[in-house]
């Protein structure tokens, strides 16, 4: 039977944490596990919630990543550790309740169908976006539009965190070599397995509170324009 872990990045989420552990513990996956990792940012009862869950099953591993230095750097902590742990499939969520745990079996269809990764998508029929300001409504569509144009790419949303991967395409990258540290991460990452066999599924992404600085349009700009350069360091096996 095959692996699947979750990775989690989760910060401050004390008020829904223990609720969205349960959904995803519900779920009829007795292979399906759960790495939350813990931002060292994180200041309210997030890791106590955890941990207490932890304790009750073996299907969640509690991740405080001590030299975190953000969301990015917990998702790739999170890669790490479920890799090392033999996990066939490795699956990224929000753990802000952004993203539904009811909408995780197509991720994992597809990966049993033979996709190297699953691409959650707002923006193909079917998915949808609520409680999202105008303007991040805006950015994930422009930046949808540049990064193919830009890039080559073809996807109808280049921005989305929810997406899954078969273990070898992680195997395949150094994670240490990711150049992004916010928001374009996930283009980053679309684009290095751009030539594997990819699928869009549709999601229903509920935002939060969230605030983007000026300092980070610059950085996914200086970021997108380095990609290519930068492919050969983070692609350490096929596909390029």
């Amino acid at each position: 039977m095959k692996k699947i872990v979750i990775v989690m990045p989760v910060a401050n989420e004390q008020d829904t944490m223990e609720q969205l552990l349960k959904d995803i513990l519900a779920l009829p996956y007795e292979n399906l596990f759960i790495y939350p990792v813990i931002d060292a940012y994180s200041k309210d009862k997030t890791e106590q919630i955890i941990r207490k869950t932890e304790k009750e099953t073996e299907r969640v591993k509690c991740i405080f990543y001590s030299k975190s230095t953000g969301v990015i750097s917990c998702y790739l902590e999170g890669f790490r550790q479920a890799l090392r742990d033999n996990a066939d499939y490795i699956i990224e969520m929000d753990g802000g309740c952004s993203h539904h745990p009811n909408e995780l079996p197509q991720f994992i269809d597809g990966l049993e169908q033979g996709y190297d990764c699953i691409w959650g998508s707002r923006f193909v029929k079917g998915g949808s976006v609520s409680k999202l300001p105008l303007y991040r409504r805006m950015l994930s569509n422009g930046g949808t539009l540049l990064s193919n144009l830009v890039l080559g790419t073809h996807l109808k949303d280049m921005t989305s965190g929810y997406e899954g991967f078969q273990r070898s395409v992680l195997e395949n990258m150094n994670l240490d070599n990711f150049l992004s540290k916010g928001h374009i991460y996930q283009t980053e990452m679309r684009y290095y397995c751009r030539n594997y066999r990819t699928k869009e599924v549709p999601i229903h992404y509920t935002g939060g509170k969230s605030s983007l600085k000026l300092a980070s349009v610059f950085e996914a700009l200086h970021v997108l324009f380095s990609l290519k350069k930068n492919q050969p360091r983070v692609m350490t096996g096929q596909p390029l």
